[in-house]
Protein backbone atom coordinates (compact mmCIF):
# COMPACT_ATOMS: atom_id res chain seq x y z
CA UNK A 1 0.00 0.00 0.00
CA UNK A 2 1.51 3.80 -0.57
CA UNK A 3 -0.85 6.78 1.19
CA UNK A 4 -2.03 7.26 4.32
CA UNK A 5 -3.47 5.97 7.40
CA UNK A 6 -5.11 8.68 9.90
CA UNK A 7 -5.02 8.38 13.49
CA UNK A 8 -6.71 9.90 15.93
CA UNK A 9 -3.80 9.77 18.52
CA UNK A 10 -5.37 8.67 21.81
CA UNK A 11 -3.90 10.21 25.03
CA UNK A 12 -0.46 8.08 26.29
CA UNK A 13 0.38 6.74 22.95
CA UNK A 14 3.59 8.77 21.14
CA UNK A 15 4.14 9.18 17.66
CA UNK A 16 6.34 6.55 16.96
CA UNK A 17 4.13 4.15 18.90
CA UNK A 18 1.73 5.29 16.51
CA UNK A 19 3.86 4.28 13.71
CA UNK A 20 3.89 0.73 15.70
CA UNK A 21 0.72 0.06 15.85
CA UNK A 22 0.35 0.62 11.79
CA UNK A 23 3.61 -2.01 11.27
CA UNK A 24 1.71 -4.37 13.61
CA UNK A 25 -1.71 -4.05 11.84
CA UNK A 26 0.14 -4.46 8.55
CA UNK A 27 1.84 -7.52 9.70
CA UNK A 28 -1.11 -8.84 11.64
CA UNK A 29 -3.63 -8.29 8.09
CA UNK A 30 -0.52 -10.04 6.33
CA UNK A 31 0.17 -7.55 3.70
CA UNK A 32 3.74 -6.62 2.27
CA UNK A 33 6.18 -4.70 4.42
CA UNK A 34 6.53 -1.37 3.33
CA UNK A 35 8.05 1.79 4.61
CA UNK A 36 6.21 3.70 7.55
CA UNK A 37 6.54 6.76 8.95
CA UNK A 38 4.55 9.18 10.76
CA UNK A 39 3.98 13.36 9.42
CA UNK A 40 4.02 15.46 12.43
CA UNK A 41 5.16 13.99 16.20
CA UNK A 42 2.47 13.97 19.13
CA UNK A 43 3.63 12.94 22.29
CA UNK A 44 1.89 10.97 24.67
CA UNK A 45 -0.01 13.60 26.67
CA UNK A 46 -1.54 15.13 22.81
CA UNK A 47 -3.99 13.80 21.38
CA UNK A 48 -5.27 14.56 17.71
CA UNK A 49 -4.34 14.15 14.47
CA UNK A 50 -1.55 12.07 13.43
CA UNK A 51 -0.85 11.26 9.76
CA UNK A 52 0.86 7.73 9.37
CA UNK A 53 2.53 7.56 5.84
CA UNK A 54 2.80 4.20 3.88
CA UNK A 55 5.94 3.21 1.31
CA UNK A 56 5.98 5.82 -1.56
CA UNK A 57 3.94 8.56 0.73
CA UNK A 58 6.92 8.53 2.97
CA UNK A 59 8.75 10.70 0.71
CA UNK A 60 6.13 13.42 1.39
CA UNK A 61 6.63 12.98 5.58
CA UNK A 62 8.79 15.56 5.36
CA UNK A 63 6.52 18.21 3.55
CA UNK A 64 3.72 17.41 5.63
CA UNK A 65 5.98 18.39 8.56
CA UNK A 66 6.22 21.79 6.99
CA UNK A 67 2.79 22.26 6.63
CA UNK A 68 0.45 24.29 8.93
CA UNK A 69 -1.44 22.63 11.44
CA UNK A 70 -5.10 23.50 13.79
CA UNK A 71 -5.25 23.31 17.47
CA UNK A 72 -7.81 23.42 20.10
CA UNK A 73 -6.29 24.72 23.63
CA UNK A 74 -7.09 25.32 27.09
CA UNK A 75 -5.20 27.83 28.96
CA UNK A 76 -5.55 27.50 32.64
CA UNK A 77 -4.85 30.84 34.47
CA UNK A 78 -3.36 31.38 37.96
CA UNK A 79 0.11 29.16 38.04
CA UNK A 80 2.93 29.19 34.92
CA UNK A 81 4.79 25.87 35.10
CA UNK A 82 8.16 25.47 34.12
CA UNK A 83 7.27 22.97 31.58
CA UNK A 84 4.61 25.44 30.45
CA UNK A 85 1.22 22.43 31.01
CA UNK A 86 0.18 20.19 33.49
CA UNK A 87 3.30 17.81 33.64
CA UNK A 88 5.60 20.50 35.18
CA UNK A 89 5.71 22.23 38.66
CA UNK A 90 4.58 25.99 39.34
CA UNK A 91 7.21 28.93 38.91
CA UNK A 92 4.81 31.56 39.16
CA UNK A 93 1.56 32.17 40.57
CA UNK A 94 -1.28 34.92 40.07
CA UNK A 95 -4.95 35.75 41.29
CA UNK A 96 -5.49 37.74 37.66
CA UNK A 97 -8.38 36.13 35.98
CA UNK A 98 -8.59 37.99 32.62
CA UNK A 99 -12.16 38.98 30.90
CA UNK A 100 -13.56 37.85 27.63
CA UNK A 101 -13.12 41.47 26.86
CA UNK A 102 -9.59 41.52 28.01
CA UNK A 103 -8.70 38.54 25.94
CA UNK A 104 -10.53 39.60 22.36
CA UNK A 105 -8.76 43.08 22.85
CA UNK A 106 -5.09 41.01 23.36
CA UNK A 107 -5.86 38.44 20.94
CA UNK A 108 -4.85 40.49 17.53
CA UNK A 109 -1.07 41.24 19.08
CA UNK A 110 -0.74 37.37 18.62
CA UNK A 111 -1.92 37.26 15.19
CA UNK A 112 0.28 37.39 11.83
CA UNK A 113 4.10 37.13 12.00
CA UNK A 114 5.05 36.92 15.60
CA UNK A 115 8.17 36.23 17.45
CA UNK A 116 8.05 33.57 19.99
CA UNK A 117 10.67 31.54 22.92
CA UNK A 118 10.42 28.02 22.35
CA UNK A 119 9.45 26.48 25.61
CA UNK A 120 12.80 25.28 27.60
CA UNK A 121 10.98 21.73 27.82
CA UNK A 122 11.07 20.92 24.04
CA UNK A 123 13.26 19.22 21.81
CA UNK A 124 15.62 22.00 20.28
CA UNK A 125 18.93 21.43 20.69
CA UNK A 126 21.50 23.34 22.85
CA UNK A 127 25.24 22.73 22.42
CA UNK A 128 23.89 19.37 20.73
CA UNK A 129 21.71 18.66 23.73
CA UNK A 130 18.15 18.33 23.72
CA UNK A 131 17.05 21.30 25.54
CA UNK A 132 14.68 19.14 27.55
CA UNK A 133 17.38 17.10 28.92
CA UNK A 134 19.30 20.08 29.89
CA UNK A 135 16.48 21.62 31.73
CA UNK A 136 15.64 17.83 33.75
CA UNK A 137 18.97 18.17 34.77
CA UNK A 138 18.64 21.67 36.30
CA UNK A 139 19.95 23.41 34.29
CA UNK A 140 19.06 26.79 32.93
CA UNK A 141 18.23 26.51 29.63
CA UNK A 142 17.85 29.90 27.40
CA UNK A 143 16.38 29.73 23.89
CA UNK A 144 16.33 32.30 20.85
CA UNK A 145 13.39 33.62 19.87
CA UNK A 146 12.09 32.64 16.77
CA UNK A 147 9.66 33.90 13.70
CA UNK A 148 6.38 31.89 13.55
CA UNK A 149 3.26 32.58 11.78
CA UNK A 150 -0.36 32.51 13.49
CA UNK A 151 -3.01 32.43 10.96
CA UNK A 152 -5.79 32.53 13.10
CA UNK A 153 -6.56 32.69 16.81
CA UNK A 154 -10.36 32.63 18.34
CA UNK A 155 -12.09 31.80 21.32
CA UNK A 156 -13.62 28.45 21.32
CA UNK A 157 -17.42 28.06 22.96
CA UNK A 158 -16.63 26.32 26.82
CA UNK A 159 -19.43 24.07 28.71
CA UNK A 160 -19.60 23.79 32.00
CA UNK A 161 -18.74 20.12 33.83
CA UNK A 162 -16.84 18.83 30.55
CA UNK A 163 -16.04 19.18 27.25
CA UNK A 164 -17.58 15.87 25.50
CA UNK A 165 -15.99 13.05 24.31
CA UNK A 166 -12.71 14.75 22.53
CA UNK A 167 -12.22 16.59 24.89
CA UNK A 168 -9.22 14.99 26.74
CA UNK A 169 -6.43 17.08 28.53
CA UNK A 170 -3.34 17.07 26.81
CA UNK A 171 -0.41 18.96 26.22
CA UNK A 172 1.40 19.83 22.70
CA UNK A 173 3.98 17.54 21.93
CA UNK A 174 7.84 17.63 22.79
CA UNK A 175 10.28 15.82 20.45
CA UNK A 176 11.78 12.83 22.71
CA UNK A 177 9.08 12.33 25.35
CA UNK A 178 10.14 9.82 27.68
CA UNK A 179 7.68 6.50 28.24
CA UNK A 180 7.29 7.64 32.03
CA UNK A 181 5.05 10.74 30.84
CA UNK A 182 2.35 8.02 28.62
CA UNK A 183 2.98 5.83 31.25
CA UNK A 184 2.38 8.14 34.19
CA UNK A 185 -0.20 11.24 33.51
CA UNK A 186 0.23 13.61 36.43
CA UNK A 187 -2.70 13.11 38.97
CA UNK A 188 -4.52 16.15 37.72
CA UNK A 189 -4.47 14.44 34.37
CA UNK A 190 -5.48 10.52 35.20
CA UNK A 191 -9.35 11.34 36.13
CA UNK A 192 -10.59 12.30 32.73
CA UNK A 193 -11.47 15.98 30.91
CA UNK A 194 -11.03 18.69 33.37
CA UNK A 195 -13.82 20.95 34.18
CA UNK A 196 -14.51 23.67 31.61
CA UNK A 197 -15.29 26.67 32.84
CA UNK A 198 -17.93 28.98 31.29
CA UNK A 199 -16.85 32.05 29.44
CA UNK A 200 -17.51 34.97 31.28
CA UNK A 201 -16.24 37.56 33.82
CA UNK A 202 -13.14 36.07 35.24
CA UNK A 203 -12.91 32.56 34.15
CA UNK A 204 -10.09 30.40 35.31
CA UNK A 205 -9.74 29.00 31.82
CA UNK A 206 -10.53 29.57 28.13
CA UNK A 207 -10.09 27.35 25.12
CA UNK A 208 -8.73 28.69 21.96
CA UNK A 209 -8.32 27.56 18.61
CA UNK A 210 -5.00 28.36 16.46
CA UNK A 211 -4.37 28.10 12.86
CA UNK A 212 -0.48 28.28 13.16
CA UNK A 213 2.92 27.43 11.07
CA UNK A 214 5.47 25.17 11.45
CA UNK A 215 7.63 25.16 14.27
CA UNK A 216 4.79 27.27 16.72
CA UNK A 217 4.59 26.01 20.34
CA UNK A 218 1.50 25.95 21.79
CA UNK A 219 2.94 26.29 25.14
CA UNK A 220 4.47 29.39 24.35
CA UNK A 221 1.43 31.08 22.89
CA UNK A 222 -0.53 30.21 25.66
CA UNK A 223 2.08 31.67 28.31
CA UNK A 224 2.42 34.89 26.39
CA UNK A 225 -0.81 35.53 25.90
CA UNK A 226 -1.87 34.84 29.13
CA UNK A 227 1.34 37.42 30.45
CA UNK A 228 0.37 39.80 28.12
CA UNK A 229 -3.16 39.91 29.95
CA UNK A 230 -1.37 40.59 33.53
CA UNK A 231 -1.72 36.94 34.48
CA UNK A 232 0.15 33.54 34.41
CA UNK A 233 -1.29 30.14 33.20
CA UNK A 234 -0.44 26.69 31.49
CA UNK A 235 -2.07 24.66 28.96
CA UNK A 236 -4.50 21.72 30.34
CA UNK A 237 -5.29 20.23 27.00
CA UNK A 238 -4.45 20.52 23.28
CA UNK A 239 -5.91 18.66 20.30
CA UNK A 240 -4.39 19.13 16.98
CA UNK A 241 -7.58 19.16 14.77
CA UNK A 242 -5.93 19.94 11.28
CA UNK A 243 -2.23 18.64 9.91
CA UNK A 244 -1.79 19.76 6.36
CA UNK A 245 -4.70 18.91 4.38
CA UNK A 246 -6.10 15.92 6.57
CA UNK A 247 -8.82 16.74 9.31
CA UNK A 248 -9.53 14.95 12.45
CA UNK A 249 -13.07 13.73 10.73
CA UNK A 250 -10.66 11.98 8.47
CA UNK A 251 -9.09 10.06 11.64
CA UNK A 252 -9.40 6.50 12.76
CA UNK A 253 -8.93 5.33 16.28
CA UNK A 254 -6.51 2.39 17.35
CA UNK A 255 -9.80 -0.35 17.60
CA UNK A 256 -10.79 0.73 14.21
CA UNK A 257 -7.25 0.21 13.40
CA UNK A 258 -6.87 -3.14 14.63
CA UNK A 259 -10.65 -4.06 13.48
CA UNK A 260 -9.65 -3.62 10.03
CA UNK A 261 -6.50 -5.47 10.43
CA UNK A 262 -7.94 -8.36 11.70
CA UNK A 263 -10.50 -8.51 8.43
CA UNK A 264 -7.80 -7.27 6.12
CA UNK A 265 -9.41 -3.95 5.02
CA UNK A 266 -6.97 -1.99 6.10
CA UNK A 267 -6.55 -0.53 2.11
CA UNK A 268 -10.07 0.60 2.94
CA UNK A 269 -9.14 2.55 5.54
CA UNK A 270 -6.02 3.80 3.54
CA UNK A 271 -6.41 6.84 1.95
CA UNK A 272 -4.78 7.50 -1.94
CA UNK A 273 -0.84 9.16 -1.56
CA UNK A 274 -2.62 12.22 -3.63
CA UNK A 275 -4.79 13.10 -0.46
CA UNK A 276 -1.12 14.38 0.79
CA UNK A 277 -1.52 16.16 -2.42
CA UNK A 278 -5.51 17.57 -2.09
CA UNK A 279 -3.95 21.20 -1.79
CA UNK A 280 -1.40 21.31 -4.76
CA UNK A 281 -3.47 21.19 -8.63
CA UNK A 282 -2.98 17.83 -10.50
CA UNK A 283 -1.07 18.16 -13.70
CA UNK A 284 -1.92 15.83 -16.36
CA UNK A 285 0.67 13.93 -18.63
CA UNK A 286 1.34 12.08 -21.80
CA UNK A 287 2.67 8.45 -21.29
CA UNK A 288 5.69 10.16 -23.07
CA UNK A 289 5.55 13.28 -20.38
CA UNK A 290 5.65 10.34 -17.81
CA UNK A 291 8.54 8.42 -18.71
CA UNK A 292 10.78 11.37 -18.96
CA UNK A 293 10.11 12.70 -15.71
CA UNK A 294 10.33 9.30 -14.06
CA UNK A 295 13.67 9.33 -15.84
CA UNK A 296 14.70 12.36 -13.56
CA UNK A 297 13.95 14.36 -17.02
CA UNK A 298 12.74 18.19 -17.01
CA UNK A 299 9.85 19.31 -19.06
CA UNK A 300 9.61 22.26 -21.49
CA UNK A 301 7.18 24.26 -23.20
CA UNK A 302 4.59 23.76 -20.68
CA UNK A 303 2.25 26.29 -20.06
CA UNK A 304 1.29 26.09 -16.50
CA UNK A 305 2.06 29.22 -13.73
CA UNK A 306 4.31 28.79 -11.69
CA UNK A 307 4.67 26.55 -8.24
CA UNK A 308 3.93 22.57 -7.45
CA UNK A 309 1.58 20.50 -9.40
CA UNK A 310 1.04 16.60 -8.35
CA UNK A 311 1.92 15.23 -12.12
CA UNK A 312 -0.30 11.97 -12.84
CA UNK A 313 -0.14 9.30 -15.70
CA UNK A 314 -4.47 8.91 -15.77
CA UNK A 315 -5.02 7.73 -12.11
CA UNK A 316 -1.78 7.03 -11.30
CA UNK A 317 0.82 9.48 -9.36
CA UNK A 318 4.59 10.48 -10.96
CA UNK A 319 5.83 12.83 -9.42
CA UNK A 320 5.39 16.27 -7.26
CA UNK A 321 6.98 18.71 -9.51
CA UNK A 322 7.45 22.16 -9.97
CA UNK A 323 6.15 24.52 -13.02
CA UNK A 324 9.11 27.60 -13.42
CA UNK A 325 9.18 29.83 -16.55
CA UNK A 326 7.38 27.17 -18.49
CA UNK A 327 9.42 24.13 -17.56
CA UNK A 328 8.58 21.15 -15.02
CA UNK A 329 11.34 19.33 -13.25
CA UNK A 330 10.88 16.35 -10.56
CA UNK A 331 10.68 17.63 -6.66
CA UNK A 332 9.62 13.92 -5.43
CA UNK A 333 9.53 11.32 -7.90
CA UNK A 334 7.02 8.38 -6.95
CA UNK A 335 7.97 4.31 -7.88
CA UNK A 336 4.48 3.34 -9.08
Amino acid sequence: MHGWILLDKPLGLGSTQGVSAVKRALREGGYAKVKVGHGGTLDPLATGVLPIALGEATKLAGRMLDSDKVYDFTIQFGVETDTLDAEGKGIAESEVRPTRAQLEAVLPRFTGAIEQVPPAYSALKVDGERAYDLARAGETVVLKSRAVTIYGLEILPQLAGGGGPSAQPMVEGRGGQPPRAAAAPPPSLRDGPPPRAVLGKDPDEITLRAHVSKGTYIRSLARDIARALGAVGHVTYLRRIKAGPFTLDQAISLDSLADAAKERRLEDICLPLRAGLDDIPALLLTPDQAGLLRQGRVLVGIAKDDGLYFALLGDTPVALVEAEAGSIRVVRGFNL
